[in-house]
């Protein structure tokens, strides 16, 4: 168990690994999740980029500070009483959206949501995240990671397909 891992700095994280798609490999606590939504990828990414009316499809997540949707653009937002800072890395319409954030100041994480319109017309949606920081596998695991994308996921989809 990486206990002490730290991590590249939040620059490198965003520049190196986020904006070239990569996670960071090392990290303590990672996670990979997709879902079919039966939907096309416009509507799932529209969704996803309406981001101050999540908490209208997403119960455990709202965005308190946002500008334009672009790569460095940087916004504020909770997720389950926890506040991040958060800077967009890339983002490509209807493929790709991703970020680097920084949580209680240590906590540095890459978040990637990936779509992928599938023959049928239907949206295959992965999310993928790594975390790191002094002590995060004290109280976080890659199987809570998992658990909170696999919920995210499941609001998308239902959200996507009404």
């Amino acid at each position: 168990m990486k206990v002490l891992y730290a991590g590249p700095s939040i620059e490198r994280l965003h520049e190196e690994y986020a904006k070239k798609g990569r996670l960071d490999d090392d990290a303590p606590v990672k996670s990979s999740s997709s879902i079919v939504v039966d939907a096309p990828a416009g509507k799932v990414w529209n969704l996803l980029v309406d981001m101050r009316n999540w908490p209208a499809w997403r119960s455990d997540a709202h965005v308190v500070e946002l500008g334009e949707i672009e790569p460095d653009a940087t916004f504020r937002w909770n997720i389950r009483g926890s506040a991040i800072r958060s800077t967009f890395a890339v983002v490509e319409p209807e493929r790709e959206l991703t970020w680097t954030g920084v949580a209680m100041g240590c906590f540095k994480a890459i978040d990637r949501m990936l779509l992928e319109e599938t023959a049928d017309g239907r949206t295959r949606v992965t999310v993928e995240e790594s975390m790191s920081g002094p002590l995060l596998t004290l109280f976080y695991s890659g199987a809570k990671l998992r658990q909170g994308h696999e919920d995210l996921l499941r609001m998308l989809k239902t959200a996507a397909e009404a």
